[in-house]
């Protein structure tokens, strides 16, 4: 299974088989409030991985804190509050309104053009 090549949507099934009855009993018992602390502890070493400037340690420190996204969004799934598709509905739709200058009529020719779009 090491050589697969695994995709996102492989990731959510492997979460939503984490959280199944057949499951893991330790992620299946995990919720929004219980996995806060992983989610902060994995932003923190993405930070420091950045710091380090090491490519393979950012990309691993990433893909723990895209399991924390995957595995918060699963746990509203299941108390049908919303997807995961959800999540990416919302900031991909964030992203193209936040980008008038690139997506819409609006222009900018420098950072500080499209902080003062981002202001208006």
């Amino acid at each position: 299974m090491q050589n697969r090549k695994y995709t996102f949507e492989d990731l959510l099934e492997i979460m939503k088989t984490l959280r199944s009855p057949g499951g893991c009993p330790w992620d299946r018992e995990q919720n929004h409030e219980s996995l806060k602390k992983y989610l902060i502890e994995e932003t923190y070493e993405v930070i420091e991985a950045i710091d380090l400037k090491i490519p393979e340690k950012l990309c691993e420190e990433l893909g723990d804190l895209l399991l924390q996204i995957v595995f918060h969004a699963r746990f509203a799934e299941e108390n049908c509050q919303f997807k995961m598709t959800d999540v990416i509905q919302g900031i991909s739709r964030k992203m193209v309104h936040r980008h008038q200058h690139v997506f819409g009529e609006k222009h900018a020719e420098t950072a500080e053009d499209v902080i003062d779009l981002w202001e208006d």
